[in-house]
């Protein structure tokens, strides 16, 4: 059921995703840039924060900024993997594998290569500062539009 506090959580976590995916895209390479990973990360960020921080309003502010933290977590976690499938899907149509069991496993090792440029400190103070004040923002969204 919507409510206030899901739209909130959608609304801030598509800006958190796009913020995400901006300072990524500093750290990586222009030969390793995706295409529209602005506005996937964008759309993503919507769906994440919609079913997972929406669920978790209630629990005060610092449980707020605790699963505003965990859905940057599972934002990050789903683009690396539509990521991975979507490197693997290139990857399939050049025939670049020998088998199916070998592109799934490939998948896992895009996600993995991938993960690297989000250990730097402008990735993670988006990640961490983003989270949190979007978790405090639909908290304070289902305080007052119940």
């Amino acid at each position: 059921m919507p409510t206030g506090a899901k739209a909130m959580a959608a609304l801030t976590f598509a800006v958190v995703g796009f913020l995400t995916a901006n300072a990524y895209a500093a750290n990586v390479p222009a030969e390793n840039a995706l295409g529209p990973v602005y506005e996937i990360m964008s759309a993503l960020g919507a769906v994440v924060g919609w079913k997972v921080m929406g669920n978790s309003v209630g629990k005060g502010y610092l449980g707020a900024v605790g699963s505003g933290w965990k859905t940057v977590i599972v934002l990050v976690f789903f683009a690396l993997l539509l990521v991975g499938i979507y490197e693997m899907l290139q990857q399939s149509v050049k025939m670049r594998y020998d088998g199916p069991f070998e592109a799934v496993v490939d998948v896992f090792n895009q996600m993995l290569d991938r993960s690297v440029p989000l250990l730097s400190v402008g990735v993670l103070i988006v990640m961490i500062v983003g989270g949190g004040l979007a978790g405090i923002l639909t908290e304070n969204a289902n305080r007052r539009w119940r």
